[in-house]
């Protein structure tokens, strides 16, 4: 196994993390602009503890994932790490790279004191599936999704149905 260097990414990195995201095995080619990446990006910098890493080794970008470490109230306010947006360049998988990147998140998420490591894959991956499986996760639970539709949310049924409408309040800015 070759000396892999793992490091947030930076804004100039965005190119190469888009080119990942952009293999067929992971998004179809699907990705966003880079300009919308850029703002994507800029607003991490508002997130407490989120960041994308990259996986090199001689400089070449071989795989990536997000690392997000969430505060918690419950759980004795222990934190709740959440793994994401884990790719490996095509080429390069099946070499031991991805169990590199997840034994490093997980490292990273016990340093920062979570009592947990969480992540989802889609139904239809059961070769990730089978990837997790082999670096210890387990299933458990659930995991349910709700696609939002621009402006027509809302979970409220008819009167009657069980539902009740509970309005939403920011707090204003003082």
């Amino acid at each position: 196994m070759m000396d892999l260097v793992l490091r947030p990414i930076t804004e100039a990195d965005l190119p190469a993390l888009l080119a990942l995201y952009a293999q067929p095995s992971f998004n179809k080619g699907h990705v966003i602009s880079l300009d919308a990446a850029k703002a994507i990006f800029a607003r991490f910098a508002a997130y407490p503890d989120y960041a994308i890493y990259f996986a090199e080794a001689d400089g070449e970008v071989l795989g990536t994932f997000a690392l997000m470490i969430i505060d918690n109230i419950a759980h004795w306010g222990t934190p709740t790490a959440m793994i994401e947006n884990v790719v490996v360049r095509e080429d390069r998988q099946g070499g031991g790279i991805g169990r590199a990147m997840m034994n490093a998140a997980c490292a990273l998420a016990q340093t920062k004191g979570a009592y947990k490591v969480a992540l989802s894959s889609n139904l239809a991956n059961e070769r990730g599936h089978a990837f997790y499986e082999g670096l210890g996760f387990e299933k458990h639970g659930f995991s349910f999704r709700l696609e939002l539709a621009p402006s027509s949310f809302s979970l409220c049924r008819e009167a009657g149905e069980g539902r009740t409408a509970v309005p939403f309040v920011e707090e204003s800015a003082s």
